[in-house]
């Protein structure tokens, strides 16, 4: 096992089950509160719906391995929307009225990693996107 696919593994599991939950507390606490919240600040309320099933679905699945790296990428804009359009202002730490944009940059850099970099242990990835024989050819030659 190579440290870097088993760190990229610990990145993908957190932030997937970091997704879910954030994603499954939307639904459950009332979506409509969140439509609200998203129409309160400027934004269209029916992206609220785009992001809690952005972070339901593309929680699950980074913590199967389908499709990390274009999750992961989404995820990063996710995060960059978030903290543009609603934590920027807080600052960091938040300013005591909500919450800073601290938490979003880390999910924001972790999600970066695992979009430039992937990650295939035990991922569904490596079962559907076989690695080609000449690129693994080619990575030795160099």
């Amino acid at each position: 096992m190579k440290k870097i696919e088993a760190s990229t593994l610990i990145l993908r599991l957190v932030l997937g089950v970091t997704f879910f939950v954030h994603g499954l507390v939307k639904f459950q606490g009332g979506i409509e509160n969140i439509v609200g919240w998203f129409d309160s600040i400027g934004l269209p309320g029916f992206l609220a719906y785009a992001v809690a099933l952005l972070e339901l679905v593309g929680g699950i699945a980074l913590i199967v391995g389908f499709g990390s790296r274009v999750v992961s990428a989404l995820f990063v804009l996710l995060m960059l929307g978030a903290t543009f359009s609603a934590k920027l202002a807080g600052g960091f730490l938040g300013n005591g009225q909500g919450a800073g944009y601290e938490l979003d940059l880390a999910l924001a850099a972790m999600a970066l990693v695992i979009a430039i970099t992937g990650s295939k242990m035990f991922a569904l990835d490596s079962l559907f996107f076989k690695k080609d024989k000449n690129e693994s050819h080619v990575k030795k030659a160099a």
